[in-house]
C-alpha cells in the first residue's frame, strides 16, 4: 500500500505553489488597515493641536474609535472570509480602506467642535470598511496553502506591517512636511490602491488538490472544531488573555513613542528613523518567530521573545534619551510584537483547525483590536494627567512578561482535529490565478 498520498506536501512545494498567493498577502498586509493608522496617527499629533488646538487624547482618540470598531467587526468579516472567500472579502475591503483613508483628508478647515465630529466620523468609517484588509482575512489563505511551513509562511506573510513601519512614517512625515497632514491622508491612500492591483492578479485561496493534506481528513474536508467548541476551550481564553495583555502594554507605547522620543529630546527626523528601526525589529521577529514555530514548541518560543519589551519600557523611563538608547528600544519593542502578531495566526490555526479559521481567528483578533485601541487612550492620559509616560510604562513592563507566561500554560497540540460537515467545510469556487 502506498501511504505516499497520505502525507503533507513538501516543504518545497508548499513554497513552490503559494509564493504568488504570499507575496500578494504580504503587499496586502503592508498596505492594509492593520499598520497603516497606526503608523500615521502619532505624526498627526503635533500639526492637529496647532491647528486646532486639540489635546494629545482627542488627537488621538480616533485611532481607539479605529480599533475598537474593527476589533468588534473582525469575527464578523472572519465568517465572511470562511463562508465567501478570502479573495473577495480581502480585495473589497482594500478598496474601502483607501478610498475612506483618503477621505480623512477632506476634513473641514474650521475650528468649530463639528470639525471635531467630522474628523472621528471619517475614522469610524475606516473601521467600518477596513478590517478585511488586515491579517484576519489574508492569514486564512496562507494557512490554507502552507502546513508544514506555516510559522515562516506566516512570518514572512506578517512582515507586510514591518514593511509598513519601516515605509509609511517616512512617507508621512516628509508628506507633512511637504504638504500639511491632510495631502499625507490621500498620498498614503494610494497604498492599498496599489496593493489592490496586485493582488487582484495574484491572491487567492488553494484549489482543494492544492491544499496540503494535514489540514484535510480523509474524505478532503477541512479540520477544525466550531467556534462555539472554541470557547468552550480554555487555551482559547488563555490566548486571548496573552493577546489583551501584550496588546494594551504595546498598543499605546507604539503610538506615543514619537511623543516620548520627543520629550527626551529627539526631533521628528530622527523620531521617524527610530520608527523604522522599531520596524525592522518586526521583521526581524517576524521571520525568527515563524522559523522556530516551525520547529519548537510555541511555549519555548513565545515567553522569552514576549518579554523583550519590558527592556524598552525600562530603557524609554526617564527624561533623556541617546540615540543608541532610543533605537535598541525601538528594536526590542518592534521584535516583540513581530513575535506576537505571528503567534495569533499560527495558534489559532494549530489548536482549532482551519474549517472555521476565520471566525476563530476574528474572535482572537478581538483583543488585540480593543486593547490596541484602549491603549493609547490610556498612555495619552496618563502624559495629560502627570506630563510623563512613566507610570504606564512601568505598568507595561508587568504586562509584556505577565502575557508572555500565560502562553506556557497552553499545552501539546492536538494530535487530531474533527472533520467540518460537508456543508461547511466546502470553499468557494476559486477564481483562476
Amino acid at each position: 500500500m502506498n501511504t505516499d498520498a497520505a502525507l503533507p506536501e513538501p516543504e518545497q512545494g508548499e513554497f513552490k505553489k503559494g509564493w504568488r498567493v504570499l507575496l500578494a498577502g504580504v503587499l496586502g498586509v503592508m498596505c492594509g488597515a492593520s499598520p497603516i493608522p497606526y503608523n500615521i496617527i502619532g505624526f498627526t499629533a503635533a500639526p492637529l493641536r496647532a491647528e486646532f488646538g486639540w489635546s494629545q487624547t482627542q488627537v488621538l482618540l480616533p485611532i481607539t474609535l479605529f480599533g475598537v470598531i474593527a476589533a468588534l467587526l473582525a469575527p464578523v468579516f472572519g465568517w465572511m472570509a470562511d463562508r465567501h472567500g478570502v479573495r473577495k472579502v480581502a480585495l473589497w475591503s482594500l478598496f474601502a480602506f483607501a478610498v475612506t483613508f483618503a477621505a480623512i483628508g477632506l476634513t473641514p478647515r474650521s475650528q468649530g467642535p463639528s470639525t471635531l465630529t467630522i474628523y472621528y466620523g471619517l475614522w469610524v468609517a475606516v473601521g467600518l470598511v477596513g478590517i478585511g484588509s488586515t491579517p484576519v482575512t489574508w492569514s486564512r489563505a496562507i494557512n490554507l496553502w502552507f502546513f508544514r511551513q506555516r510559522g515562516l509562511a506566516l512570518g514572512i506573510l506578517l512582515l507586510g506591517t514591518s514593511l509598513a513601519a519601516m515605509v509609511v512614517p517616512q512617507i508621512a512625515v516628509r508628506a507633512i512636511e511637504a504638504s500639511g497632514w491632510r495631502a499625507m491622508f490621500m498620498l498614503v491612500a494610494l497604498l492599498p490602491a496599489a496593493a489592490l492591483v496586485i493582488a487582484f492578479f495574484l491572491f487567492r485561496e488553494p484549489r482543494p488538490e492544492e491544499r496540503p493534506k494535514a489540514i484535510e481528513s480523509a474524505s478532503g474536508r477541512l479540520t477544525g472544531v466550531t467556534l462555539s467548541q472554541a470557547l468552550r476551550d480554555h487555551r482559547f481564553w488563555l490566548i486571548w488573555l496573552s493577546i489583551a495583555l501584550i496588546a494594551m502594554a504595546f498598543g499605546g507605547a507604539f503610538i506615543n513613542m514619537p511623543t516620548m522620543l520627543q520629550l527626551s529630546g529627539v526631533d521628528a527626523e530622527t523620531a521617524a528613523s527610530v520608527m523604522g528601526i522599531l520596524g525592522i525589529g518586526i521583521f526581524a521577529g517576524r521571520i525568527l518567530t515563524g522559523a522556530l514555530l516551525d520547529r519548537l514548541w510555541q511555549g519555548v518560543v513565545a515567553f522569552p521573545l514576549l518579554c523583550l519589551p519590558a527592556i524598552s519600557a525600562w530603557i524609554l523611563l526617564g527624561d533623556s534619551l541617546t540615540f543608541p538608547l532610543a533605537a535598541t528600544a525601538g528594536f526590542l519593542l518592534g521584535f516583540a510584537a513581530g513575535a506576537e502578531s505571528d503567534l495569533i495566526a499560527y495558534l489559532a490555526g494549530r489548536y482549532f483547525g482551519m474549517a472555521h479559521y476565520g471566525k476563530i481567528y476574528g474572535m482572537l483578533y478581538m483583543p488585540f483590536g480593543l486593547f490596541s485601541a484602549a491603549s493609547p487612550i490610556v498612555y495619552a492620559q496618563v502624559y495629560d494627567r502627570t506630563g510623563s509616560y512613566d507610570a504606564m510604562l512601568q505598568a507595561a513592563m508587568v504586562m509584556f512578561m505577565a502575557g508572555g507566561a500565560v502562553l506556557l500554560l497552553l499545552g501539546r497540540y492536538p494530535a487530531s482535529l474533527p472533520e467540518a460537515d460537508a456543508d461547511e467545510a466546502a470553499l468557494p469556487a476559486m477564481e483562476p490565478a
